[in-house]
């Protein structure tokens, strides 16, 4: 898999924001790159039993579904997580094949770039966060960022522990 590059074709916000999150994004499927449905399966980490390299992709898929489609549109939220199992994204990933869930990644990362090129980055979300302010789409793409990078920390860790797979 050849990545892209971390350095946007333009300076701008927009350009420099859109760029380093398809960076992570880009990250994150490579570190599973070659690896077996059996291995993303495996939760290496004994004292995380939901962290799996399928599990956190997965994961990203939905949070960006989360936070695109239902807190900055306002969309119901169709998500696989219930009160009752907050993580359910994660487990229900173990039952889906990672080529199958890096797909799902990929598609929804083409929609919501769609969706972030034609938005204004002071666009303030419909839905509050839990401290009840609305935050703005510059907000949620900084968010990503974060989060997407500290998976991507997740999965460097759990790759080598699997196969001993390193520097991706």
């Amino acid at each position: 898999m050849t990545r892209i590059d971390d350095m946007p074709a333009a300076w701008d916000e927009r350009a420099q924001l859109t760029t380093f999150l398809d960076y992570a994004r880009d990250t994150a499927r490579a570190k599973c790159a070659d690896l077996s449905d059996a291995d993303a399966r495996r939760a290496p980490l004994p004292g995380s039993p939901l962290m799996t390299p399928s599990g956190v992709i997965s994961h990203l898929r939905w949070v960006e579904y989360y936070w695109f489609r239902v807190v900055l549109l306002g969309e119901e939220d169709e998500g696989p997580w219930t009160d009752e199992d907050p993580d359910r994204e994660m487990r229900i990933a173990v039952d889906i094949p990672l080529a199958s869930l890096l797909s799902e990644y990929a598609e929804q990362a083409d929609a919501h770039r769609a969706l972030v090129a034609g938005t204004v980055l002071d666009t303030r979300a419909s839905r509050p966060i839990r401290d009840g302010r609305h935050v703005d789409l510059r907000w949620i793409l900084l968010h990503l960022i974060e989060e997407t990078a500290r998976h991507n920390g997740h999965l460097d860790i759990m790759r080598e522990l699997i196969d001993g797979t390193t520097g991706m």
